[in-house]
């Protein structure tokens, strides 16, 4: 089905945060990329939880055994939403970072002197910290290089991924510039070198459907208050490979994948969350299964914001004193999220101005710290991020590009 402009208007309806106002100015959220507000269903979901079943797991009663089977759907939801092959491969976290440091930790009792990981200068630090910990280890750590226009460097990869690599840690979307990276190349490396891939795909799940079977990855990682949903984190791990693994357990907890990983007690209500986030997803598509219907909404989504982001991104490539940074919208393959710099003006400076106009916008390095010192746009305190989502319409855009523009005019222009 098609997503457009009647879709968008039924869309915003449905969810609550959208009807604030600043003065009485509309807020525009173009912060989606650091988060993105909830439909009502979700929150509904969250609330009924704590209100009818509100129990820990494995009782012999009835609160429990309704939070055992929402957690059962929950991974069965999920695992249509990123194209697992089974429940058995999603394993819940309190966030993707949390779940990294886990991953880390596991890797670190396998990893020693001589083996090597590879990450990338253009990842969120979620995806170079946890690794970069295995230096303790005696794990020599290489760098992909990233190129000027926002992209991996593909030889520079090529040369990074030998034969003593482990493990290649990529992410599917940057965060910070937008850029999707070739995965293909990455897991023919990986596969060639016989190191483990592990994808973040915490920028790339709310705006593209990901097939996690296809991908042929070992481990993917994404964030579920990225996609509508409250703040969980998720795993997927290749099937059996968890049970080959060591991470940091209770003798009291379950060993089998998917809960070999899982410490503690999971945050419930926001899992129900995650669940019904899913599946309102999934009402925007159509087909037989959850699968096709959630991959039919996830492209016609994916359509719709990429054209606001091309439309932002063309507007402000043609204002004076703005620079846009990251690839351009040639390709279709490209996440939805545009980060600039405006001569003269820090991205604080203007993420606050614009903020006073009730537009929603990130200025910084939204920890991709590495990007932003290989850019050398760390000294200028990063960049002016915005983020298109299922709920942005044409006129936002608009009215975020021509305030904007209005902030990189001349001084003695703008105040005419």
């Amino acid at each position: 089905m098609a997503f457009g402009e009647s879709e968008c208007a039924r869309c915003r309806d449905e969810f609550p945060a959208l009807g604030r106002t600043l003065d009485g100015t509309p807020l525009a959220f173009f912060d989606g990329p650091a988060g993105t507000q909830l439909p009502r269903v979700v929150i509904d979901a969250v609330a009924s939880y704590y209100a009818t079943c509100n129990a820990n797991t494995h009782g012999q009663f009835v609160t429990s055994r309704e939070s055992d089977a929402m957690l059962a759907a929950a991974r069965d939801a999920v695992a249509a939403f990123l194209g697992a092959r089974s429940w058995r491969e999603v394993s819940f976290g309190a966030n993707m970072t949390s779940l990294a440091y886990a991953l880390a930790r596991t890797f670190a009792r396998r990893f020693g002197p001589g083996d090597e990981v590879v990450i990338t200068a253009l990842d969120h630090e979620a995806n170079r910290g946890p690794w970069l910990t295995l230096m303790e280890r005696g794990v020599t750590v290489r760098e992909v290089a990233l190129r000027r226009d926002g992209t991996l460097d593909p030889d520079d990869m090529a040369r990074r991924v030998g034969p003593r690599t482990r493990l290649l840690a990529i992410g599917y979307a940057s965060n910070a510039l937008g850029t999707v990276n070739d995965l293909a190349l990455a897991r023919r490396l990986a596969r060639e070198s016989g190191a483990w891939l592990l994808v973040d795909a915490v920028h790339a799940a709310p705006h593209f459907p990901i097939d996690f079977a296809a991908l042929d990855a070992d481990f993917l990682l994404c964030s579920a208050y990225k996609f509508y949903a409250p703040h969980v984190g998720i795993l997927l791990a290749r099937p059996g490979l968890l049970d080959e693994l060591e991470p940091d357990r209770l003798r009291t907890q379950d060993q089998a994948a998917p809960y070999r990983i899982e410490t503690g007690t999971a945050n419930h209500a926001a899992i129900a969350g995650v669940k019904a986030a899913v599946e309102y997803l999934a009402s925007w598509g159509a087909g037989g299964s959850l699968r096709e219907r959630l991959v039919g909404a996830m492209e016609a989504i994916a359509a719709w914001e990429h054209a606001l982001a091309r439309r932002y991104f063309d507007a402000l490539r043609a204002a004076p004193g703005v620079t846009v940074w990251g690839p351009d919208f040639a390709s279709p393959r490209r996440a939805p999220t545009v980060s600039i710099t405006i001569d003269g003006m820090t991205a604080t400076e203007a993420a606050r101005l614009l903020g006073e106009q009730g537009l929603l916008v990130w200025d910084g390095h939204f920890y991709a710290v590495r990007a932003m010192e290989a850019l050398g746009l760390d000294a200028r305190g990063g960049v002016l991020r915005a983020g298109m989502s299922m709920y942005t319409t044409p006129s936002e855009v608009d009215r975020l590009a021509g305030a904007v523009a209005a902030l990189a005019a001349p001084r003695n222009d703008r105040f005419r």
